[in-house]
């Protein structure tokens, strides 16, 4: 029986997705096309699994995207070996980390949590913005070494802590909420125009039918609005209501630009920080700086 992964097959099948085609990864790993063809073949034979869908750019399976994980893995748990060993030296590339995050916590909070890292070792950081439903799924596909997820379930070869709550409030501009909504909340809100961050954004949904106890959604006209900072702006302008992050809402609340519609029903999103299960120096210095960051800026 075979147990094996040969190195080069996996660091092949890596450049492969990473680079999007064989012929871009092979000019990367200065091997001819063939020979990444070759390797590919090879270890999808030995791990008995079709591990690429050969599009443009080429895109790993389910069974790929393990392998692609532990592909990232290896790497870091070299460059950290390299570094331990001092056998980098002062022209050496700084360390990559990869983390998926939420708009709202990387408007908010989450930059600070950056600025808390040490500065050596010498650390890049490469951040991809997702819904804090689907940054998981980053994970799990290799993208990332790191998240701020809603998911408490660790992903295969994680490990996850709770970081805290993201408070939402229902707001809207004093002039919107006394043009549409001068009813009963329940009756007016899911009339009334709505803005949401994407097509993926729940919230205002969710608490719409939390208000109607459990029936209903938000209004059918939706402003789609894409940065967490122009969604508040969008807001406080006037475009429709939404679910606001309490730490953003608290100055334009005081400034009188925008209302709480239902200050005593509020929507809490646990987040969490999951990460790669490797003893990395750089990954357990980052998650420390997000940890002590979190817990000053979310709610227990």
């Amino acid at each position: 029986m075979v147990t094996e992964l040969p190195l080069d097959q996996v660091r092949t099948l890596l450049a492969v997705v990473d680079e999007g085609t064989f012929d871009a990864a092979a000019a990367a790993l200065h091997v001819t096309p063939s020979a990444v063809s070759q390797r590919v073949k090879a270890l999808e034979q030995r791990t008995g699994r079709v591990l690429l869908v050969r599009t443009k750019p080429v895109r790993p399976t389910e069974s790929g995207a393990v392998v692609v994980r532990f592909a990232r893995q290896l790497a870091r748990l070299e460059r950290d070996a390299r570094a331990e060993l001092g056998m980098g030296g002062a022209e050496e590339e700084p360390t990559r980390v990869s983390i998926a995050v939420n708009a709202d916590s990387l408007a908010t909070w989450f930059l600070d949590a950056l600025t808390g890292v040490p500065p050596e070792p010498r650390l890049c950081f490469e951040l991809r913005r997702e819904d804090e439903a689907h940054t998981a799924a980053l994970l799990r596909e290799g993208l990332v070494m790191a998240a701020v997820t809603s998911a408490s379930e660790p992903v295969a070869g994680c490990s996850v802590r709770p970081l805290g709550k993201m408070r939402y409030l229902a707001a809207a501009s004093p002039d919107f909420a006394e043009r549409y909504l001068d009813g009963p909340l329940r009756d007016s809100l899911p009339q009334a125009p709505v803005v949401t961050f994407d097509r993926s954004d729940e919230l205002q949904d969710a608490f719409v039918r939390r208000l109607r106890r459990g029936r209903g959604a938000a209004g059918a006209v939706r402003h789609r609005i894409p940065t967490s900072e122009g969604f508040v702006s969008a807001i406080a302008a006037g475009l429709g209501w939404g679910m606001v992050p309490e730490i953003q809402a608290g100055g334009l609340l005081r400034a009188g630009r925008l209302v709480s519609l239902a200050p005593e029903r509020v929507l809490d999103v646990p987040l969490y920080w999951q990460q790669w299960k490797l003893d990395s120096p750089a990954l357990a210095m980052v998650a420390r700086a997000v940890a002590s960051t979190a817990a000053k800026s979310l709610r227990p």
